[in-house]
């Protein structure tokens, strides 16, 4: 390598290396002469300025890969604009023609693209001294555009982007071509052409007016529907375009308005625009004032998370003082969003739009308010808050209840409440101590206002609100106890308001859950408070059937949450608490059938209620208070238990006779059984454990469920590092929250307090700013799933058996999307359980239940959803870790060996390749020794499959995990998989960002394997290292942050084996740049 560090290319030694070898050597050459170039005596560089330009243009027409021809087009346009610029004119007109070839053959395709980047980039550094060569120009390559392959009209709007850049204003008699020609491609099947487009219209609108202008209309509607079908990738460059667009209609630069009478966009105009996007999405304008039809079919979830990102670019591009200056307006109007009808249609779709609003607020005001203006904006928040919470007082005081309108207003006011509650929470706890003169200030009355909205009709509304009186809590602990009190006085005192009763038994616990933040605690005293409060509720709870549910909940709910205080407290209240569980429950068998025979829906609301209540408590103190737990305690919680296990088989034919909606209460009560269970050894209730795997397969197979429910726990038990085949790598992103609700399971991403009351007195999942419980039907099948991981190694190998063959039949009967469903639950649950044996050490049984459990693995490997091969993979690799047998793990060695030589279908090489990676992962080096040859030929076999990008990304992954798993075994391959890695960096698209993830997490594999060896001085040690470092840089320049992030720790991993080789010092400035 050090034989290419000279300013002209060394020839001689390039004609002697390998054919191979040599785009290696070119790639180094000009990377040295990118470093150099800038430096070198321009002396040196005219004298030496004709041969450089020769070898440079002669590159262009050897086919180089992107990387090569992003440094080859840099350096020719470095070296122009550093030396005589004679010849730029000439080499100009070679890159044009070469553009203008009618020859479209794939082995022409990469020189194209290389003259394509170099007029890009000539036009970018030099130019205006290019004179008024850019109309032809600019033209060649519109002409080029219409009749490019995908890749090729990526690079040639990257290219205009760079023209456009370069040129600023004078490019002005072109920028209407441009735009004509590009904004078609933003709808373009390829989303890396649709990022292009985004890419080069950011830069055109720079100084192209008629597009925040004359054209502002149409510019929203198209950057809508290049949002439908969109990836992660154009969301945020087209968000960024929308978000731009729209700001600068706004508040042009003074340049574009100094040079035109432009007629400014207001910002209503500019708000009602982008609220099209989001209410309607791609689907076009309506007239009359831009009033949306109600009903219809609902936005795109795409759609409306892209609008929201570009709503969060709109302000952060007008910056902080806009956003202090016009908060009032903004909040408003986003507030009205979420209030929309169209934006609420369902429930699901409700949390999802208050979801997107949260994240608006919380990107804006938390990352460009300072102190002041946040506590500026918390009073606003405030005041929006009261003045909703006036409306619904009127509404609910309008003693004529024949009010439809009104009842609808209730409705929507409460997607208003959660998303300003919970920005309000978050204002005060970023603010934390500083927060005090919100809170103080008389003429605020923050805390009257959020303790007013504890009596709101809606328990989404009053959670919120009880969420919010505990930020500031955990904010200003003094407030604690004061706070405690006053709602245990309103409590008392409104006992006889349903309202109430809910609203302050949610803001009691909310405050008890949230003790364990504030250091100082509460006093002794309250606990006993609050055991009062809550036995006087339950006690109560029969006298007035009005207030039965209300009293009956708010009881169970305080007493969960009085055990999060811990046993130190508990400890003095357990007898009671032992016999209020006791009594909940019929003590018999002969109680229980008497039960069934009286009592009315109502009652049994009520009782179901009561049940879920009391486990939930149950549950909440056996998650909190292990040290109480003894052999007669838990001997004790076991009678209510197993009475509750009885009664679940009872309440379908209670259902029966009372209707459908007591469904969800029965469901509470098992959801509330399946986690307590969970908690508790399980030689605890074996006794139950026939019963108990009955009702938890049926959850999960979905056998008295009509809907296609499934669970939200695969992806977390597949493994992290997977992330990259499941596209779960979103979950380390800035938009988290807005984009899970775009993952394909469940009502994935529609967590909200309302699904699960008590989880306002647990602790916060991590990551998270407020508690998620996803709805009720999607929690049973999680907790069922869970539970059934727990159990399944206590149970006889008969038992397993049975249940792995009944599995294979529910797959069978069911038939499409629902095959899918309860093929997505069985899988999760079969992990589970394998995970399961794994950590007890058990094995999975004899050779019949391993044949059935292979059979329902081997299966999905060929299935068409990656995330079930994702599983199957997982499945396989945790099977053989569990078995533990050489001769079963070359069994399924073998089996995938025999697919991938004869399959040629994507499905069955990515499935299989994935089972072979797994094998490895779980079984490790010695203990898949035999198969590591066969293994590595035939997935660096399936790593060079150009056809497919997805074949090469799961051959690569898997191939990784074999490296990582193998250790020193795998030294002797080092050699031929460095070079494929290094092959495929310098030839892939950088657009199939997966395959590049996969390559350097490949690179950081092999850079461990060889490990300190990387010191040594000898040829083949200087080899590898150089080509680790060259991978290094190619992945540093990748346009993806999750590349450049596997570069760097790639160059981590080689300073710490390898220090006197890897120069850190331009690493600092790269990563301060980025």
């Amino acid at each position: 390598m050090e034989l290419a560090h000279s300013l002209l290319l060394n020839e001689e030694a390039l004609a002697q290396i390998t054919e191979a070898k040599r785009p290696v050597f070119i790639f180094e050459w000009l990377r040295f002469l990118d470093k150099v170039l800038v430096a070198a005596n321009k002396v040196d560089v005219k004298e030496k300025q004709k041969k450089l330009v020769d070898q440079l243009t002669g590159l262009i027409s050897s086919a180089p890969g992107p990387p090569t021809r992003k440094l080859l087009a840099k350096n020719l346009a470095t070296l122009y604009s550093i030396g005589d610029t004679f010849t730029v004119f000439q080499t100009l007109d070679k890159c044009n023609d070469i553009i203008k070839s009618k020859d479209d053959t794939p082995a022409y395709l990469p020189t194209k693209l290389a003259a394509v980047a170099c007029v890009g980039a000539f036009y970018e550094k030099m130019g205006r001294m290019l004179g008024s060569s850019f109309p032809d120009t600019i033209n060649n390559l519109l002409k080029a555009l219409k009749s490019a392959e995908s890749q090729g009209r990526g690079e040639i709007l990257l290219s205009l982007q760079k023209v456009l850049n370069g040129l600023g204003g004078a490019a002005a008699s072109c920028h209407r071509d441009i735009y004509k020609n590009a904004r078609s491609l933003l709808t373009d099947r390829s989303m890396a052409v649709r990022c292009a487009v985004a890419k080069c219209l950011s830069e055109l609108q720079n100084e192209a007016v008629f597009m925040w202008t004359t054209e502002l209309e149409n510019m929203a509607t198209l950057c809508f529907k290049a949002l439908e079908g969109s990836n992660y990738g154009v969301r945020v460059a087209v968000a960024k375009l929308l978000g731009t667009v729209m700001a600068t209609a706004l508040m042009p630069k003074q340049a574009a308005v100094m040079r035109q009478n432009v007629k400014r966009a207001t910002l209503e105009e500019v708000l009602e625009l982008m609220a099209t996007g989001f209410l309607r999405g791609g689907s076009g304008f309506l007239k009359s004032g831009g009033e949306m039809l109600k009903g219809g079919a609902s936005v795109s979830r795409e759609v409306r998370v892209g609008v929201t990102q570009a709503y969060v670019v709109f302000v952060t591009t007008l910056g902080g003082q806009w956003l202090e200056r016009n908060f009032a307006t903004f909040l408003s109007h986003v507030l009205d969003l979420v209030s929309h009808p169209r934006a609420t249609q369902t429930h699901v779709e409700a949390v999802y739009s208050r979801r997107c609003v949260s994240f608006m607020l919380r990107a804006t005001l938390g990352s460009l308010l300072g102190e002041k203006a946040q506590i500026a904006a918390g009073k606003e928040i405030c005041q929006a808050i009261s003045k909703q919470m006036r409306a619904v007082e009127a509404v609910v005081n309008d003693l004529n209840g024949e009010n439809k309108t009104g009842t609808a207003d209730v409705s929507a006011s409460q997607h208003v409440m959660v998303c300003a509650l919970k920005e309000l929470g978050s204002i005060v706890q970023s603010l934390s101590a500083t927060s005090s003169p919100l809170i103080q200030e008389p003429s605020i009355g923050l805390l009257e206002t959020v303790t007013s909205v504890l009596l709101h009709p809606s328990m989404a509304a009053r959670l919120a609100a009880a969420w919010c009186l505990r930020c500031i809590a955990m904010a200003l602990p003094y407030q604690l106890t004061p706070l405690l009190d006053r709602c245990a006085e309103r409590i008392n005192n409104l006992k006889s308001s349903p309202e109430a009763v809910s609203g302050y038994s949610f803001a009691m616990a909310a405050l008890l859950g949230g003790v364990h933040q504030c250091p100082l605690g509460i006093p002794h005293s309250k606990g006993k408070l609050v055991v009062s409060i809550a036995e006087d509720l339950l006690r109560t709870a029969a006298q007035n059937s009005r207030l039965s549910l209300q009293r009956t909940q708010a009881g169970w709910l305080l007493l969960g949450a009085l055990m999060t205080l811990g046993p130190s407290l508990v400890r003095y209240h357990l007898p009671k608490m032992l016999l209020l569980w006791r009594n909940v429950f019929p003590r018999s068998q002969k109680e229980l059938e008497a039960e069934k025979a009286r009592g009315d829906s109502f009652t049994w609301q009520v009782t179901l209620e009561g049940r879920a209540g009391a486990l939930c408590a149950m549950r909440s103190f056996v998650a909190h208070c292990p040290e109480l737990l003894t052999e007669d305690v838990i001997r004790r919680l076991m009678t209510p238990i197993e009475c509750a296990m009885t009664m679940i088989s009872h309440v379908p034919a209670i259902i029966k006779v009372h209707g459908a909606h007591l469904k969800a209460s029965a469901a509470m009560v098992r959801l509330r059984l399946y986690d307590i269970l969970a908690l508790l050894p399980p030689k605890t209730y074996e006794g139950i454990f026939n019963a108990l795997l009955r009702e938890l397969v049926a959850e999960f197979t979905l056998t008295d469920n009509s809907s296609n429910t499934t669970t939200s726990l695969l992806r977390s038990l597949c493994h992290y590092d997977d992330s990259v085949l499941m596209g779960s790598w979103l979950q380390e992103t800035d938009h988290k929250s807005i984009e899970d609700q775009l993952q394909p399971n469940s009502a994935s991403g529609s967590g909200a307090l309302e699904h699960d009351p008590s989880s306002i007195y647990l602790r916060v999942p991590v990551g998270e700013a407020i508690p998620g419980p996803l709805p009720l039907g999607v929690s049973v099948i999680d907790a069922s799933v869970a539970l059934f991981g727990v159990v399944f190694p206590h149970v006889s190998f008969k038992h397993r058996l049975q249940m792995l063959d009944h599995f294979a039949e529910c797959i069978k009967q069911a038939k499409g999307v629902r095959q899918q469903s309860v093929q997505l639950n069985i899988f999760t649950a079969v992990l589970s359980a394998l995970k399961g044996l794994a950590e007890n050490k058990s094995t999975l049984g004899p050779e019949e239940v391993r044949k059935s459990a292979l059979a329902l693995v081997m299966g999905a490997l060929d299935n068409s959803n990656p995330i079930l091969r994702c599983a199957a993979g997982e499945a396989l690799g945790r099977m053989a870790q569990v078995v533990g047998e050489a001769t079963f793990i070359a069994r399924m060695a073998q089996t995938s060996f025999d697919k991938l030589k004869s399959a040629r279908d994507v499905v069955s090489r990515t499935g299989h390749s994935l089972a072979l990676g797994c094998l490895h992962r779980y079984v490790g080096g010695i203990g898949s020794g035999q198969h590591l040859k066969t293994s590595v030929s035939i997935l660096l076999a399936l790593a060079q499959d150009g056809s497919s990008h997805e074949v090469q990304t799961w051959a690569l992954h898997s191939l990784a995990l074999i490296v990582d798993s193998s250790g020193p075994m795998y030294r002797g391959y080092v050699e031929p998989t460095l070079s494929l890695v290094l092959t495929l960096l310098l030839t892939v698209p950088p657009s199939h960002t997966e395959v590049h993830q996969c390559l350097g997490r490949c690179l950081g594999a092999l850079i461990t394997t060889v490990g300190p060896e990387l010191q040594g001085n000898g040829a083949t040690i200087s080899t590898i290292r150089s080509s680790c470092l060259v991978g290094c840089a190619i992945m540093q320049d990748h346009s993806d942050s999750l590349v450049q992030a596997a570069a760097i720790s790639c160059l981590q991993q080689l300073h710490m084996f390898a220090p006197r080789h890897v120069n850190l010092s331009s690493l600092v400035p790269c990563l301060c740049v980025r």
